[in-house]
């Protein structure tokens, strides 16, 4: 399974959890160059489904909103 399969599969809160944690880590400074720019790149994917699920829950909610 690739990465953006995997993360396309977690639910927000999921995702939203280890966002927080890459960038715990990403503060900390310990990792290489090599490694910050791979953590970055994943939570910049985190981001965007977390993005993603908020804007379809949005509208999932103003559907439900428009009256009769």
């Amino acid at each position: 399974m690739s990465k953006s399969t995997e993360i396309t599969s977690l639910s927000y809160e999921q995702a939203f959890e280890e966002l927080q944690a890459l960038i715990n880590t990403l503060e900390s400074g310990e990792k290489s160059l090599d490694e910050t720019l791979k953590l970055y790149q994943r939570g910049q994917a985190l981001y965007q489904h977390c993005q993603k699920l908020l804007e379809e829950a949005e509208l999932k909610i103003e559907t439900l909103d428009i009256p009769e």
